[in-house]
């Protein structure tokens, strides 16, 4: 490769070394540079874009009406988070209290919709067959509600017992 004119990349062989032809001319190499306009996301393989926040929110709300209607627990914690709130507003408990009762409640719920939907992709992926690995991610998701649930059920001791002892005595 002496001169321009003696490299002409015209084919690869299956070598991968360069073929040279005289009778064509040499070819430059050209990159293209991105045509400058607004740039968009790479989703071209999503199944739905939200167009604004007001369609983002109504799947988002899809999503948790899915869980309430398909997923008996989903519907137990809902409950259990709604009768626990109530109780807290009728037992007159401070609004730290209140607060963090709430979100011991939520965290139980969104740990719910979490394993719901790793459930429904780890299904989606296996189908109908079984796999060990499969198993161990919705158990491990599975646990995770547990662990909050517990939890839960810790922190709501704490923050009602007392003060429902104290109507008893």
């Amino acid at each position: 490769m002496s001169s321009p004119s003696s490299a002409v990349f015209a084919d690869q062989g299956l070598s991968g070394k360069a073929k040279q032809t005289q009778s064509s001319p040499p070819l430059a190499l050209v990159v293209a540079a991105p045509k400058p306009g607004p740039k968009k996301p790479l989703r071209k393989n999503a199944w739905q874009v939200a167009p604004n926040l007001l369609v983002s929110f109504r799947y988002a709300w899809a999503g948790v009406r899915y869980a309430f209607v398909t997923q008996r627990n989903f519907r137990i914690h809902t409950f259990m988070g709604m009768a626990v709130i109530t109780a807290a507003f009728l037992l007159h408990l401070a609004a730290i209290a209140v607060a963090v009762l709430a979100l011991t409640s939520s965290l139980v719920m969104i740990l719910e919709l979490l394993n719901t939907a790793l459930e429904s992709v780890v299904d989606l992926t296996v189908g109908q067959s079984y796999h060990e690995l499969a198993k161990i991610a919705k158990d491990c998701a599975a646990g995770a509600v547990l662990l909050a649930a517990i939890a839960s059920v810790i922190v709501g001791g704490c923050l009602l017992l007392p003060p429902l002892l104290s109507l008893m005595v």
